[in-house]
């Protein structure tokens, strides 16, 4: 029965093979998508979820609120690690992680710079489970000066040579790590990625009883079974125990007093499973994704399957007319409701089959495209994933069950009297108002990904075309010139004499892309009851002028004035925090410096406010400095030979040495780079909804060519009468448009709504206008009617005697 049923259905498939490639394809592009979205949130939901322990793992973070605004930092103080294992015994283990920044290393006559390598305490790898595939994990980095490295940095230094007790010389740390152990790689779905492990034994800054700096990612196992909320209750108690003594000695205060005038500090922890998706903390060690754009992603898969479905259901039940005698003559013979049923639901399934196997043929094709977009490195291997087969066949059953279910039980409810009196059938008000409901769904999700897509590319517009408060055009950026020593000053002298060099500057603090990065406390007039956090830049003479910022009052640091190594220059925002709107000159503000004292520095200038930050962020209190010379080379050009400027630096910094690579950036790549997420959503949000609209119209031409076959005879009988081919074109059109401008008004709400709260995570934004509801009105409209044009011009061409003899 079932072989019977299944050659019946092919045969009705071949049979209309017009509306069973639409089905087909309609179905191979939902199915396709939906593998390819379900991929990527496969991936980011797995981050973190290697190690053993995930689900006992959490990591430490400090709060803190001050008059300044709010501090959250995914690093911690160096000794909370051990005072928390010492002083909880229900925290395991407790292990921490420093990035190291990125010294040059040179092996041989092999020099390079890596930026993935960080100091670990040595029971690292018993907390994440990174297997060594040499060396022994519990004594690998007990040792100072040992280090653990991946199998890539270990062929790149060594070649095919045995690393284990090979050296690693780092120059600008004047130290030499001995190779103790060797890992495949860390898992591309983790929140940190290292090449070189370095014990932490070896760094001096770790022992620090310091409570009152952050440089430190802490991880503690809990035990079997332990809620972390229970211990993060404890943590008021960590803060008046080991913290306290400290803030009175900074700030001159008791951490009563201190809580009295509006101010906290605390930690907290979090799982170590919600760091990629739920965390977006001052210094993350790798910037993470964000659970939005996972349920956005996670949404529009499941819009395209829905609309691949409605396509089905739509050409299946308006096709019913030359279904109607089979099922007839079927009912006559015998057949039973359930066996029709079944026949069409096979019919049903066959196609999704079909479809399916498409769809994994789209998705080997796509697969690296799509990768690009979304900036991952995903793979679709049935060998690697042996839950990808079973889940791709439960897929294919639930979709062809679902696609497949209405129009069996439509079909196969004929009455055998009404289809076999010769009367042709066209279907009652109920499937008809089905259709036009579906076709109304399909458009409306169409369109709210048209002004979502609009919205997106609008905000992502202004955001680079907002004015910044610095010039982010023609500005290069040289970084780590610190690893000249000595010859910096001289490497910055080189520079400026070049004339298609306008300004230099020199400092590690850059208002776009990775910055050096601080917290400073600072009161106002001696006042330590007025206590506001800020962010403080270490900068040079010619940093303001370099950058073209602008001074909003006052003057910039002058050579001028010998008393600028105490001057300080305030952002329009810290004058106005601390109440000096306009009047700032003059006025003091202290700090308590790292061995205790307090510092006092005079205000010489205001800067006018820039971004130093994301968008998402308000602009915050800042303070500039004069300070170290270390950091990058910052370099204002005016050139149209960047190639040739870019050699001539190149040529001079290796005439200085031999061992730091030539490295460098532009300013306004760097602020692009912050907004990727937003960047890759876009495309990809764009790509869908592109899909999702051709999907709809396939449906929608399937429609429109059942409704002019539906009508042959009609139009036949009105060309006789006179009517023009505009007027029978316009007749076919109105109903679909008038589907497509009912979805229009619903989904006009429903995106205005979901965009508004995708806004609400940026401090700046653009707003949602009326423009951008007509624009995809009239693209859906327009897309429409093209749609339905075709056939109904067709329709309207055809010579009315055939029309009229039309069965």
């Amino acid at each position: 029965m079932l072989l019977n049923y299944i050659k019946i259905a092919w045969r009705n498939l071949v049979r209309n093979k017009a509306f069973s490639a639409i089905n087909i394809v309609g179905l191979a592009l939902g199915l396709a998508t939906c593998l390819l979205i379900s991929l990527y949130l496969f991936n980011e939901l797995s981050y973190d979820r290697y190690s053993e322990k995930a689900d006992r793992i959490v990591r430490v973070v400090f709060q803190a609120i001050t008059n300044g605004g709010q501090i959250n930092e995914a690093n911690v103080m160096p000794p909370v690690a051990s005072t928390l294992k010492a002083d909880y015994p229900e925290v395991e283990e407790a292990t921490r992680i420093r990035a190291a920044g990125a010294p040059s290393i040179t092996v041989g006559d092999k020099t390079f710079r890596d930026d993935q390598i960080a100091f670990v305490d040595s029971n690292f790898f018993q907390v994440f489970t990174l297997p060594l595939l040499q060396g022994d994990a519990k004594t690998a980095l007990i040792q100072p000066n040992t280090a653990v490295i991946t199998q890539a940095m270990a062929h790149q230094l060594f070649g095919t040579e045995n690393p284990i007790g090979k050296s690693i010389p780092i120059k600008s740390w004047n130290a030499l790590f001995r190779v103790t152990g060797v890992i495949k790689k860390v898992p591309v779905n983790s929140h940190f990625h290292f090449d070189m492990f370095v014990s932490m034994a070896g760094n001096s800054d770790a022992k620090s009883p310091s409570w009152m700096t952050s440089s430190y990612h802490t991880y503690l196992v809990l035990a079997k079974g332990y809620d972390p909320a229970k211990l993060e209750a404890k943590m008021p108690q960590l803060v008046s125990k080991y913290m306290a003594p400290q803030l009175q000695q900074a700030f001159g205060m008791t951490l009563s007093q201190f809580r009295q005038k509006g101010n906290d500090v605390r930690f907290l922890l979090q799982p170590l499973t919600d760091i990629h998706l739920r965390s977006n903390l001052t210094g993350e060690l790798e910037p993470n994704g964000d659970a939005q754009y996972v349920y956005i992603f996670g949404a529009i898969a499941l819009f395209m399957l829905i609309i691949a479905s409605i396509n089905f259901m739509n050409l299946s039940t308006a096709g019913a007319s030359k279904r109607a005698k089979e099922v007839g003559i079927r009912k006559v013979m015998g057949s039973v409701r359930q066996s029709l049923t079944s026949q069409f639901l096979i019919e049903s399934l066959l196609l999704t089959a079909i479809a399916l196997v498409l769809a994994v043929g789209l998705v080997y094709l796509t697969l690296p495209l799509f990768n690009e977009l979304a900036g991952k490195e995903l793979t679709f291997n049935f060998s690697t994933k042996p839950w990808l087969l079973p889940g791709l066949l439960l897929l294919g059953v639930v979709v062809g069950l679902l696609a497949g279910s209405y129009p069996a039980f439509f079909l196969s409810s004929f009455r055998p009297v009404q289809v076999l009196k010769g009367t042709k059938f066209t279907g009652d008000r109920k499937s008809i108002g089905l259709r036009s409901g579906l076709v109304v769904v399909q458009f409306f999700i169409s369109i709210t990904l048209m002004i979502g897509t609009t919205v997106v590319y609008r905000q992502l517009s202004y955001i680079q075309n907002k004015r910044l408060g610095y010039d982010k055009d023609q500005v290069l950026v040289l970084p780590e010139t610190w690893q000249l020593g000595n010859q910096a000053e001289v490497f910055r002298n080189l520079v400026m004499q070049d004339p298609r060099v306008v300004n230099v500057s020199t400092s590690g603090y850059l208002p776009a892309g990775p910055s050096y990065n601080n917290n400073y406390m600072i009161y106002p007039e001696s006042n330590s009851t007025q206590l506001v956090k800020t962010l403080r830049y270490e900068v040079d003479y010619n940093y303001i002028p370099t950058l073209g910022m602008q001074m909003a009052y006052g003057r910039n640091f002058s050579k001028a004035y010998g008393t600028d190594s105490s001057g300080v220059i305030l952002n329009e925002t810290a004058a106005r925090t601390f109440g000096w709107n306009g009047n700032a000159l003059g006025h003091t503000i202290t700090h308590t410096e790292n061995d205790g004292k307090l510092g006092t520095y005079r205000v010489v200038g205001v800067v006018k406010d820039f971004h130093f930050r994301s968008m998402h962020e308000a602009i915050s209190p800042l303070v500039m400095v004069l300070g170290s010379t270390s950091g990058a080379v910052i370099v204002k050009i005016k050139t149209k030979d960047i190639r040739g400027l870019l050699a001539s630096l190149k040529k001079q910094w290796e005439q200085l040495t031999t061992e730091a690579p030539f490295t460098y950036s532009f300013l306004d790549e760097r602020f692009n780079n912050t907004y990727l997420a937003e960047q890759k959503t876009g495309r990809i949000l764009g790509l869908f909804a592109g899909l999702t609209i051709f999907v709809a119209c396939l449906g929608l031409f399937g429609l429109a060519t059942f409704m002019a076959e539906q009508r042959t005879k009609e139009i036949g009988v009105r060309k006789v009468l006179g009517a023009s081919v505009p007027s029978i074109v316009g007749l076919l059109s109105k109903d679909f448009l008038k589907l497509v401008a009912m979805a229009i008004v619903l989904a006009s709400p429903v995106a205005w709504y979901a965009m508004n709260r995708w806004l609400a995570d940026f401090a700046y934004k653009i707003d949602i206008e009326w423009w951008m509801f007509v624009l995809a009105g009239v693209l859906a409209v327009g897309i429409a009617l093209l749609t339905v044009s075709f056939q109904s011009i067709k329709a309207a061409l055809m010579n009315p005697v055939k029309s009229l003899r039309a069965e």
